[in-house]
């Protein structure tokens, strides 16, 4: 029965690229000179850690970031932008979370976006990923666009599949 995944991931050597690409253009740029902003990745926590010396600073290297994260194929989507950023001393920082897996509720929204298409498709869950079979490869190619179409707040691949 043909059947695909729907994920949703970021690479991490695709996101320490264009970190490297940011933290270049920020030594460079005038407004950054002088300010001892530091950016940095874990590659194992999926989280980027900036350190600078105000708020406006702070979002400029968000700013310069997620365009640059873009430029390498990167949604926008996939940085976690809720947690405000705090004060350490006489620097700010600001901790962004990468989101790598669908959370339950992106699930829920998911599999009632593809069961209210009314095709003959069944979306299973499994852990973070959604499956979803089908006896027709149409129907699946339909269900893809559907999901492309909405805004689930996760970037969202399509991935396995199998005929």
């Amino acid at each position: 029965m043909p059947s695909f995944d729907v994920v949703s991931k970021v690479d991490p050597q695709t996101v320490e690229n264009a970190i490297n690409v940011a933290r270049k253009e920020i030594m460079n740029r005038y407004d950054f000179h002088g300010t001892n902003t530091e950016i940095e990745f874990n590659k194992k926590d999926l989280t980027i850690h900036i350190t600078t010396a105000n708020d406006m600073l702070i979002k400029t290297a968000v700013d310069i970031i997620i365009m640059r994260g873009s430029k390498q194929g990167i949604d926008p989507r996939a940085y976690d932008l809720s947690k405000e950023h705090y004060a350490s001393g006489a620097m700010v920082k600001k901790d962004i979370r990468l989101k790598n897996g669908l959370d339950a509720e992106a699930i829920k929204k998911i599999m009632k976006a593809i069961k209210d298409t009314g095709l003959k498709v069944q979306p299973q869950k499994m852990d973070n990923i959604i499956r979803v079979s089908g006896k027709k490869i149409d129907d699946l190619q339909k269900v893809i666009s559907v999901l492309r179409a909405g805004d689930f707040g996760y970037p969202l691949q399509f991935e396995n599949m199998k005929s």
